[in-house]
């Protein structure tokens, strides 16, 4: 049976007995399983772990044992810096402990500075970020990687300098972990040097690169972001998009319109299918307003009137708990029109669906519909519902009229 099957069933002994494997790669594996799987409670998980993390002879198996120590618990990890840290009493101060983890930093075994990296990422307490910085420029890869990891969960802007630094490490790892970390920092100072890295040859740090740029206050991401639509990688062209619409909702207002303007420019150029499977899936998955509200008001500038999926995702939105996002999609039906926004409107006026959605399609529909559509709005001239009568009588008289 796989090690992977035991993981999936639970069975932590046999993983646990990888870990004298003659293999390296095997017992890597079982290690970061057992850090999956494994509980506080199981000490002799934790004691095989302890071996693997000061006695292999692989550095990596030495390194995923340190990292699994971390995942099952703060007291396993401390159990792997006891013989530097003297251990940490229940009424230590979180500063106290910090700088015992501060001082395991410098210590000779590359693991054990590990073990104190990944547990001042845990610590809720500010001394513990200078030492960190520092140890971005540890000698050991697998420190820095580390290091710049919990440099992320601090999120805290002094790291910036040393965090860019490690953009250039020889170790991608450390990179994509050093770019993960500024995004997380998500400052435009932090956000800057990740332009340069939406052309870099790793697809995980474009991809990383491009998640992180919507955060920007600025405009300056989105031409670069727009360059990153035609991306050969689906992952970065989805993560652009989405950073796209955030960053519409973060620019000021005093520049939103000249950013909506660019931001549709480059849309119309991308590839559609590209730009309009994220959007409608912002729209009809999102949970924050802004985003979803700009998501409807771009699809109706840069979706085929054809794209089934964008109008039936607008159509929906009709009935939105958000007023504006419903607005907005009514205006982007309208910009649309066609047989299928036709289609789908039609669909949308029974009394099954909600009174202002049914007004609302048949506002849009009285200015993209035919003679079909006249003749189904005639149908409602007596409806229950004032609001839907009252916009039926608006869109029969200019259907009748030839139009708007």
């Amino acid at each position: 049976m796989s090690l992977y099957q035991h993981a999936r069933d639970g069975n932590v002994d046999s993983i646990r007995d990888a870990l004298a494997s003659d293999s390296a790669a095997v017992r890597r594996r079982a290690a970061e399983f057992l850090g999956e799987i494994a509980d506080e409670s199981d000490q002799a998980t934790v004691d095989a772990l302890l071996r693997a993390a000061t006695t292999d002879d692989d550095p990596e198996v030495r390194g995923a044992a340190v990292d699994a120590l971390d995942e099952i618990g703060e007291a396993a990890l401390q159990q792997l810096l006891e013989e530097l840290t003297g251990g940490r009493s229940d009424s230590e101060a979180e500063w106290v402990t910090a700088q015992k983890f501060a001082r395991a930093l410098e210590a000779d075994r590359p693991e054990l500075r590990m073990a104190a990296a990944n547990a001042l990422g845990r610590l809720d307490d500010a001394s513990g970020l200078q030492p960190l910085v520092t140890a971005l420029d540890d000698e050991d890869p697998r420190v820095r990687l580390r290091a710049a990891q919990a440099c992320g969960t601090f999120a805290d802007p002094r790291a910036i300098p040393g965090l860019r630094e490690r953009l250039d490490d020889a170790e991608p790892r450390v990179r994509r972990a050093a770019a993960n970390a500024l995004g997380t920092i998500g400052t435009d100072e932090a956000l800057s040097p990740l332009l340069d890295l939406l052309d870099d040859g790793d697809e995980s740090i474009r991809r990383i690169a491009a998640g992180a740029l919507g955060k920007a206050s600025t405009p300056e991401p989105v031409e670069p972001l727009a360059r990153a639509l035609g991306d050969e990688s689906g992952v970065v062209r989805n993560a652009a998009v989405y950073s796209v619409i955030e960053l519409l909702s973060n620019v000021p207002t005093q520049q939103s319109h000249a950013v909506r303007d660019q931001v549709v420019s480059e849309l119309k150029a991308a590839d559609d299918a590209t730009v309009v499977e994220p959007l409608v899936e912002i729209l009809t998955e999102g949970r924050q307003s802004r985003q979803r509200r700009n998501a409807a008001w771009i699809l109706g500038r840069v979706a085929d009137p054809d794209a089934s999926a964008a109008v039936e995702a607008l159509a929906d939105a009709l009935a939105d708990d958000d007023p504006q996002t419903a607005q907005f999609a009514a205006t982007s039906l309208k910009s649309l029109g066609g047989p299928v926004a036709e289609d789908r409107l039609l669909d949308r006026l029974g009394p099954e669906h909600p009174d202002d959605a049914r007004a609302k399609a048949v506002f849009v529909l009285g200015q993209i519909g035919g003679q079909e559509t006249l003749n189904r709005l005639e149908e409602y001239a007596d409806d229950d519902s004032q609001a839907v009568r009252k916009r039926v009588f608006s869109a029969v008289s200019k259907l009748r009229a030839g139009g708007p």
